[in-house]
């Protein structure tokens, strides 16, 4: 086992070693098509524009959340310690998300 993983503490890149390692090098990649999600949604031209905005506000949040991580793992906020909070509630938005996806899912198909 690893020193890091022995002592329940990992180290989070900072810097420009934020774009060396393979989970944080996905920051590009999400920053590139989130923008452009951004821009073909807001292009589009939809028969409801309800749906439009809902997905225009998760795009843009999701553009905005990334853009800032990416901004606070660059300068070093994070300490350079993985934070155990910060990744339990990671999930649980994640989950609910995934739920509200789901559901919406199954009320569009059955009206």
């Amino acid at each position: 086992m690893a020193p890091a993983a022995a002592s329940g503490g990992s180290t989070l890149p900072s810097g420009f070693s934020v774009f060396t390692t393979f989970p944080d090098l996905l920051f590009i990649f999400e920053f590139i098509f989130g923008g452009l999600v951004w821009i073909l949604v807001a292009s589009s031209l939809v028969p409801w524009p309800l749906v439009q905005g809902w997905v225009m506000f998760v795009s843009v949040f999701c553009f905005v959340a990334t853009t800032t991580l990416i901004v606070l793992y660059f300068i070093g906020a994070h300490g350079g310690e993985a934070s155990w909070v910060t990744l339990v509630f990671s999930y649980v938005a994640t989950l609910l998300y995934v739920v509200h996806t789901v559901f919406s899912l199954i009320r569009w198909k059955s009206s």
